[in-house]
């Protein structure tokens, strides 16, 4: 059995002066979730589309549950579960009504699909709304009955295009759940985010896309080592103490580099900083700090965040177009 349940090579897509895509190749395993990030107008939705047979490339191949895209959408059309960027539920039809239509629709029996039913709304916490039409739900409960609907069929391959934009966190935490329930049943998942910490929770590997092209594909922790190594903080218990922080921690800086007072955004004063070239530095440090009588309250070895993984790759820093934590992605 081919161990790639998604495969996409050389897709391109335009739309008018805009190349949407340029290029694209896409390598999902079964049995895992990819994460797919770029800033707005990347070309990620537009990828996603071509996958759920929803938009066909100008040029490329793809493969879902290894069945051609463009040869055989009907069958791919039978694997998968899509949820768009906005619900599309049908607001005159009941919580209950939507979802036993689209299991009819995949050729489950009445019973069965109210069963399903019954099943998936208790999941996404829609009990009590089951019987109401959907144009009275919040925009946030029309976002969950959306999710239920793509998971009616047991899809063999989930798209998931931003799928918790509009939740709140605790229901946010809740859909993280639902993913991971689905991988454990069999799924594979393809997630496109606006949330980075999303990506880091989920995903077993992360694509990068930007401006129509795929720049990098790793394991969230592989991208992390190449765009930098890691960093060891140390913040004393006693603040007076930072300036013998920073010369004992300079004593294991990575080459050319230098211990500095922690500056990053959001931090609290106090702490200091310095690269290293791997884990030994915290044995060399730990007996260090104590000889010298330093009590500390933060001690550790950090990679680099995917915020700052998003920035380097991208190239984006200050632009309103680009995610920052826990802003939109489109």
């Amino acid at each position: 059995m081919d161990d790639l349940v998604v495969r996409a090579e050389g897709l391109r897509k335009r739309f008018g002066n805009t190349q949407a895509l340029d290029g694209v190749d896409l390598a999902m395993r079964r049995g895992t979730v990819l994460g797919v990030l770029g800033p707005n107008g990347a070309g990620k939705t537009t990828a996603v589309r071509v996958l759920a047979t929803l938009l066909r490339p100008d040029e490329g191949t793809a493969f879902v549950a290894s069945i051609d895209v463009l040869r055989e959408p009907q069958k791919v059309r039978r694997r998968i579960g899509l949820t768009g960027q906005y619900a599309s539920v049908d607001e005159d039809l009941t919580g209950t009504q939507n979802l036993v239509l689209i299991g009819q629709l995949l050729d489950l029996t009445t019973r069965d699909a109210r069963k399903r039913a019954v099943e998936l709304l208790a999941w996404f916490d829609l009990t009590e709304a089951a019987g109401r039409p959907a144009k009275t739900y919040s925009g946030g409960m029309r976002r969950r009955l959306d999710l239920a609907a793509s998971l009616v069929g047991h899809p063999e391959v989930i798209f998931l295009d931003e799928p918790t934009t509009g939740l709140d966190p605790a229901k946010r935490e809740d859909m993280w759940g639902v993913v991971r329930n689905q991988v454990a049943q069999g799924s594979s998942v393809l997630l496109t985010t606006q949330y980075l910490e999303e990506a880091d929770a989920l995903a077993d590997e992360i694509v990068v896309i930007n401006h129509g092209k795929v720049i990098a594909q790793d394991t969230p922790d592989g991208l992390k080592r190449r765009v930098g190594g890691q960093t060891l903080r140390v913040r004393p218990a006693d603040p007076g103490r930072l300036p013998d922080v920073l010369r004992i921690l300079d004593a294991v800086a990575a080459p050319g580099m230098n211990a500095a007072p922690d500056g990053s955004a959001g931090s609290r004063p106090g702490a200091a900083s310095v690269p290293v070239t791997g884990d030994l530095a915290l044995d060399e440090v730990v007996p260090a700090l104590r000889h010298a009588g330093i009590a500390v309250n933060e001690l550790g070895l950090h990679l680099p965040s995917l915020d700052e993984v998003f920035h380097t790759l991208t190239g984006d820093h200050d632009d309103d177009s680009t995610i920052k934590r826990s802003e939109a992605l489109v």
